[in-house]
């Protein structure tokens, strides 16, 4: 029988990589799942429900560990961690993998180590795409929390005591999160307008009912990888864009940046003079922070002011809500063990060659594998 470990976060991730739909899911394919006890707490997996779905708790990390062959986390787990596991387990996590300094000593374990962040963009595999299913969430609560510092309403509102003009909400970046921060914000009833370098999310944001802003020249019409990602752009589209970018950002009461590029520091959208342009009291969300930030003068896990403008640098913001995020992201990891699975007899098995497999697998018998990570391991 296969037993899957569950074990704590560490104290500034209250996510965790189960939930009691999904111990009851993994038990049902077969497995023994083995939490580590209070590893649900903050996210409001308490340990009674946890066992009443089939888990056994496990009093520390080391015994949820021993000898296991799947190791689920939400962080990258520690090397003491892994060692604890069946030779040649099984873990499965947000690896961070461009950090060769982590990801290094976990492979020479000789575990089978796969990134939840290298899922392929492909139908088959978007129940598993751990990016989406928390930069949604992200998207969502960068919208609530910009509401909650602007201290004033967001839709507009016709009283007799005269009328309040609505808030106007600027998403810089438009994947998963931006999508979600366009559609809280009309929800809210903002007047919103969001911008990107990849011209398929023009029409994704006239049909939210926000306005598109960007120069749309050839080499915006190029401006998009197979994979759906935004390419590097050019120093001279650069300029054109962000001068475009400078006269809009002055009359915009939120804005909310969530530009990235896998493995790579986050582009820098908003100068500190652009930030100066703004009206006092307006507010930026950086969701790229962890990277470095959108924002020139984002501080990283920090809220600063900044010519009276406050400036969110938050490192973990599905993570605020840590409910949604657990539920999702354990469904994205039992969506993707189960590929291992033959349901006829129970067994557990890795097809090598599934094309989900060799896209999240980075690392195998004491090896780095992973293409996108080769060249820095030769």
């Amino acid at each position: 029988m296969v037993t899957i470990a569950v074990t704590a976060e560490g104290p500034d991730e209250p996510r965790v990589a189960v939930s009691p739909e999904t111990v009851r899911k993994l038990t049902g394919l077969g497995a023994t799942v083995r939490v580590e006890t209070g590893a649900g707490r903050r996210a409001r997996f308490s340990d009674d429900a946890l066992k009443a779905a089939g888990a056994e708790i496990a009093s520390t990390a080391a015994e949820a560990v021993s000898g296991a062959d799947v190791l689920l986390k939400v962080r990258r787990p520690s090397v003491d961690e892994v060692r604890g596991l069946k030779p040649g387990a099984v873990v499965a996590a947000i690896l961070d993998p461009y950090d060769r300094a982590g990801l290094d000593p976990l492979a020479g374990t000789n575990a089978n180590l796969f990134s939840m962040e290298f899922m392929p963009r492909t139908t088959r595999a978007q129940s598993m795409d751990v990016l989406s299913s928390q930069a949604n969430l992200a998207g969502y609560k960068a919208v609530v929390d910009a509401a909650s510092l602007f201290g004033q309403a967001l839709p507009m509102m016709m009283t007799p005591a005269g009328t309040v003009p609505a808030t106007k909400v600027f998403i810089m970046g438009v994947g998963v999160a931006g999508l979600q921060a366009i559609a809280t914000a009309r929800r809210l009833g903002a007047i919103v307008s969001a911008t990107d370098v990849r011209p398929a999310t023009k029409e994704q944001v006239a049909s939210l009912g926000a306005k598109f802003v960007a120069v749309e020249d050839d080499e915006f019409k190029e401006a998009q990888t197979a994979a759906g990602y935004a390419k590097p752009m050019s120093a001279e589209y650069q300029a054109k864009q962000a001068e475009l970018i400078a006269d809009h950002i002055k009359i915009q009461d939120i804005v909310i940046t969530t530009a990235l590029i896998p493995g790579r520091p986050a582009p820098r959208l908003i100068t500190r003079a652009m930030v100066d342009s703004m009206k006092p009291g307006s507010v930026i969300v950086d969701l790229a922070a962890e990277r470095g930030g959108n924002c020139e003068a984002t501080v990283p896990g920090e809220t600063v002011e900044v010519s009276d403008v406050k400036i969110v640098g938050p490192l973990n913001l599905a993570g605020t809500i840590p409910v949604n995020a657990s539920s999702l992201y354990a469904k994205n990891l039992y969506a993707f063990l189960e590929l291992f699975f033959d349901k006829k007899d129970k067994s557990f098995r890795i097809d090598w060659d599934d094309d989900i497999v060799k896209g999240t697998l980075v690392a195998r018998d004491g090896q780095i594998v992973h293409p996108s990570l080769a060249p820095q391991s030769a």
